[in-house]
């Protein structure tokens, strides 16, 4: 299944969606109320089969944040790339893919640990790295005065 092939057939199980041809990978933008629908079925499906997810990363893009989830087919070898975001900063909330994926388990941890993105359902959502005076530090709006680190 090429690019091309590949995005008609997400677009027939997910229709509101938006696919971008990327420079490496197809991207696919959802909405965090159809992300864990769409993670499953592009695992579940022996079309696609998207077996191994690579890398989840947690994304401040200053008003929303977002995490961006890497998956791969290790059968078909191709490569899908989803995207979401959530405009609520106070209350970031997504579904957890951990029990669709383990890898996520500590992936969903370390953003939820630096960015604060909680995820619903995840079975140890708890800080990886940090203690709970820190904040959330990969975020743009971050300030910290107590473990300051200067040049």
């Amino acid at each position: 299944m090429d690019k091309i092939q590949l995005g008609e057939f997400i677009k027939s199980i997910a229709r509101d969606v938006e696919i971008k041809e990327g420079k490496q990978y197809l991207e696919v933008t959802v909405t965090p109320s159809i992300l864990y629908q769409l993670a499953r079925q592009l695992r579940e499906k022996e079309e696609t089969h998207f077996d191994y997810l690579f890398c989840l990363t947690g994304v401040d893009y200053g008003v929303d944040l977002g995490v961006i989830y890497h998956l791969r087919s290790t059968i078909y070898d191709h490569v899908v790339v989803l995207k979401t975001r959530t405009s609520d900063r106070g209350n970031p909330l997504l579904d957890s893919v951990a029990d669709i994926w383990q890898t996520a388990d500590f992936h969903e941890r370390e953003v939820y640990d630096l960015l604060g993105i909680k995820f619903n359902n995840h079975p140890d959502l708890r800080r990886l790295f940090l203690d709970n005076s820190w904040g959330f530090p990969l975020r743009k709006d971050y300030v910290d005065d107590i473990n300051i680190v200067t040049k």
